[in-house]
């Protein structure tokens, strides 16, 4: 399957209870969010790099499963349909008419072919040179059992973006029994687990907290989980925009 767009119709055990502090958004040049398939033939090698950019303590990677192509014979272990739907959302802002994969989308603004690292490295130029992405210093506490994020006063013509939490399991092996990658043991890096939504930041400083009891649903448990990351992004999550702050917490 070639890179190719498509119709719409288409307890985690902690052995100390210290505090793991982040980056700040300051720190980073960009989220890269990569939405892919173990399904579809053209992404292993977009997996691949993704889990090469992510040794860049510079950026924060993403991997996005989506569902639209489990019809092909194999349900994606690692898919969530809000994937697809916030892939969807992205293309609505960005004008278009489809998805595609395997693609990246840089820092909210800009979508390329995931398998492009040339064109993967330009768009971050790009949005850092046009649009000022990741200034909100943004960090993130692991301690006493809960998640607490901090997000600071706004200073610039950005005022408001919506706070989502992602559990993240780093590295994931999975054997593929169907479909187009059939008989092949794939490894997916930084996969997205679920999205929390903490809450609306409003340019005031704001905090938000979460017990880490409620990050696991039934499709892991905490112990699948090793690291977290937090994004603000401006929009809404019908339409997606601008990625204004991001931290991670290491979670091993």
């Amino acid at each position: 399957m070639n890179y190719r767009h498509i119709a719409f119709a288409v307890a985690l055990i902690f052995t100390s209870p210290a505090a793991l502090t982040v980056a700040s958004a300051g720190e980073q040049r960009a989220v890269i969010e990569l939405f892919t398939s173990q399904g579809c033939s053209s992404c292993p090698p977009a997996d691949k790099l993704l889990g090469e950019l992510g040794r860049d303590p510079s950026l924060l990677t993403m991997s996005l499963a989506v569902d639209y192509w489990d019809y092909l014979g194999w349900k994606d272990t690692f898919a969530l349909h809000g994937h697809s739907v916030r892939q969807r959302a992205y293309a609505i802002a960005r004008g278009e008419s489809g998805v595609a994969t395997p693609q990246a989308v840089i820092n909210g603004l800009i979508a390329v072919n995931g398998s492009d690292k040339a064109a993967i490295e330009a768009a971050i130029a790009k949005t850092r040179a046009s649009a000022a992405p990741l200034t909100l210093p943004v960090t993130m506490i692991v301690a006493n059992g809960k998640v607490t994020v901090a997000v600071p006063a706004a200073k610039d013509e950005h005022r408001d973006g919506e706070v989502w939490l992602c559990p993240i399991t780093s590295k994931a092996p999975v054997t593929i029994g169907r479909g187009e990658n059939h008989d092949r043991t794939l490894t997916y890096h930084n996969v997205v687990r679920r999205w929390v939504k903490l809450g609306d930041w409003r340019g005031q400083a704001a905090s938000f907290s979460v017990p880490l009891a409620d990050l696991s649903n039934g499709d892991y448990s905490l112990r699948d989980i090793d690291h977290l990351a937090v994004v603000v992004q401006s929009g809404v999550a019908a339409k997606p925009g601008l990625m204004l702050g991001a931290a991670t917490a290491s979670l091993r």
